[in-house]
């Protein structure tokens, strides 16, 4: 399925959690990627990305649940 008018998917990259490759726009079912990301290379360090990101939102103050 293409994007509603105007968006250009083809320059964006997802992360595969089922197959553990990057792959364009059209690739795996939403559910089970990561993404979209600018470039391929970014594409390809997602997990590390959201494991950065996870870390930063358990130490925001902000965000305490305790």
């Amino acid at each position: 399925m293409r994007p509603p008018y105007g968006e250009d998917m083809d320059d964006r990259w997802y992360y595969c959690l089922d197959h553990k490759t990057v792959e364009p726009y059209d690739g795996c079912r939403d559910e089970v990627r990561i993404g979209p990301f600018p470039t391929r290379e970014e594409a390809e360090r997602a997990l590390d990305i959201v494991a950065r990101r996870n870390e930063s939102w358990d130490n925001d103050p902000d965000w305490d649940d305790d």
